[in-house]
């Protein structure tokens, strides 16, 4: 196991700009809770997987959130290998928790395997005052839904965030304007962000993502992959002016002539079963008429009181009450 545990922050260390900090503190996410789901196609048009990601609310620690999944799962030469992220993000979009697996399914019988592990273990203590305005990955996915719902990025807006090496790096964010795209049968607008991870002058990956104008993510490729992730169907159209408005109705179930037929042909079943038990145990007569002649001997104040002490010795788990022996 190879253990490295520092300090890191420099100097040098990239900062967030004013403008990401007041992007941060004046949005809403409420605006972005829906689940995207699209298919990965290779350059030669192949379907190689599928990519999803949703935000829906959660609770932290007892505390009110927002969980992001991502996940994304296909096969590269027949080798079937996935990606999974699961975050849970504060109203200001702070990374509270975030998880990110990785896996590749082997074809054991197929070729010759040979396991090798080495457990690498990284700790970084960054002072919390530096890394204002970073953002995570799945951070990334929210603010790409409320930059394409705003249709305009604002300027000069810097994020912190990590790069594959989990070194602090800058998140950068720009236009790429509106094109046509085919989702389904349909030819729609799309309006696209480019999402920049650079360190210095370092470019070190860069996303294109094209967005329906309601958010929802229609294509997504990272720059020099030969991947790309397109929607194949457009999702539903909710009104959220429009809301539906069910009148309650009497039931007025005398003049319905089947639920009248049901209610006389239960209520003819019950007296029958009634009176079939009366029959099978005559021994109920007698046991009311000794309980009603006993009861008007004595009128009780308390009826409930008295029919629970006379009824109590027929109850073998517990002893007859005082009260009704001395009667």
């Amino acid at each position: 196991m190879k253990e490295a545990e520092g300090l890191q922050g420099t100097a040098d260390q990239p900062k967030a700009s004013p403008e990401a900090l007041a992007f941060l503190s004046s949005i809403e996410v409420d605006q972005c809770l829906f689940a995207d789901s699209l298919v990965t196609i290779s350059d030669s048009g192949r379907e190689l997987g599928e990519f999803s990601v949703s935000i829906q609310k959660a609770s932290y620690e007892n505390e009110p959130c927002y969980m992001v999944h991502a996940n994304s799962h296909g096969a590269i030469d027949n080798i079937p290998c996935g990606t999974s992220i699961t975050a849970y993000v504060s109203s200001s979009l702070e990374t509270l928790e975030q998880n990110h697996h990785e896996y590749m399914k082997c074809l054991y019988g197929k070729v010759h395997v040979y396991l090798l592990q080495e457990v690498k273990k990284q700790t970084f203590t960054l002072p919390l005052h530096s890394i204002q305005g970073f953002v995570s990955e799945a951070t990334n996915f929210i603010i790409l839904r409320i930059l394409a719902q705003q249709k305009k990025i604002p300027e000069k807006i810097m994020f912190l965030s990590f790069n594959a090496d989990t070194q602090l790096s800058v998140a950068t964010y720009r236009e790429l304007g509106t094109k046509k795209q085919v989702v389904g049968k349909e030819m729609v607008d799309v309006f696209g962000i480019e999402m920049t991870i650079s360190s210095g002058d370092d470019i070190q990956a860069s996303w294109h993502c094209y967005f329906l104008p309601d958010g929802h993510l229609a294509s997504r490729v990272q720059l020099g992959s030969p991947v790309t992730m397109n929607l194949l169907q457009l999702p539903p159209i909710a009104n959220k002016d429009q809301k539906p408005v069910f009148e309650k109705k009497p039931l007025v179930w005398e003049e319905d002539m089947e639920l009248h037929s049901k209610f006389l042909d239960r209520k003819e079943e019950l007296k029958a079963g009634h009176s079939s038990y009366v029959r099978d145990h005559p021994e109920l007569k007698t046991l009311l008429a000794d309980f009603m002649q006993f009861l008007l001997l004595r009128k009780p104040q308390d009826v409930f009181s008295f029919a629970q002490d006379f009824f109590a010795p027929f109850d073998f788990q517990r002893p007859p009450d005082s009260s009704f022996k001395t009667s």
